[in-house]
């Protein structure tokens, strides 16, 4: 699913990006603000993330364009609060309001719902490690490109445990809590064994480290 995101603080604008492409969305920022058109015509998106105050024309105006040509959802990101703004925002054609600031987990729910009514498609959530290394939720399941890493139980629960906390630590008694819920007793040794095989595994198939240490404290996933 590709999202074109209309916003000109540089620094906001990926660190959106960064957080949606490691959910497996593709995404694009403008190159030129007097081109918004243009580059909507090339690039195709399945939904906008359309942000009011930008150079040259305001997100209402460029709301009503793309109007006029597609149906694609567009999901407005504003520090105006006023009702007056969202309801310009909602007359030009938008689909949904989000005020800054806003915590990046929200926009993720917020796109995910409004694909989910536009195209009828559910979202499979991929969390990207790295440029090809992914973690499928659904399945939890590893991936390098579309070949699927084989793991046992025990070590899908570890990656999904530290994938979920990511880029937090993860204690080794939390590791441990975690595992004993698949009814396998794992001791403080059978957890080093594990991290050992599951790090050396995850290394001969990627070349690096995907298993960090913190030393005293656990393991994460940076």
């Amino acid at each position: 699913m590709k999202i074109f995101i209309i916003e000109d603080d540089e620094m906001l604008a990926h660190e959106i990006s960064s957080f949606l492409i490691r959910w497996g969305f593709e995404t694009k920022i403008p190159e030129q603000f007097d081109r918004i058109m243009e580059e909507f015509s090339q690039y195709r998106p399945q939904l906008v993330l359309m942000d009011i105050n930008l150079p040259y024309y305001d997100g209402f105006y460029w709301c009503a364009e793309i109007r006029q040509i597609s149906k694609v959802p567009v999901l407005y990101i504003s520090s105006r609060n006023d009702d007056r703004d969202k309801i310009m925002a909602m007359a030009q054609g938008g689909d949904d309001y989000v005020e800054k600031p806003f915590h990046l987990e929200l926009l993720k729910a917020k796109i995910q719902a409004m694909l989910r009514r536009t195209y009828e498609y559910k979202v499979k959530e991929r969390v990207f490690l790295e440029d090809k290394l992914y973690f499928e939720w659904e399945r939890k399941t590893l991936f390098l490109g579309e070949k699927e890493i084989e793991l046992t139980r025990s070590e899908r629960r570890i990656v999904a445990k530290l994938v979920e906390n990511r880029p937090d630590v993860v204690t080794r008694e939390e590791l441990m809590m975690d595992l004993w819920d698949t009814d396998e007793y794992i001791s403080d040794g059978t957890l080093t064994t594990m991290i050992s095989r599951l790090r050396s595994k995850l290394k001969a198939i990627c070349s690096r480290e995907v298993i960090e240490t913190k030393k005293g404290q656990g393991y994460y996933i940076p």
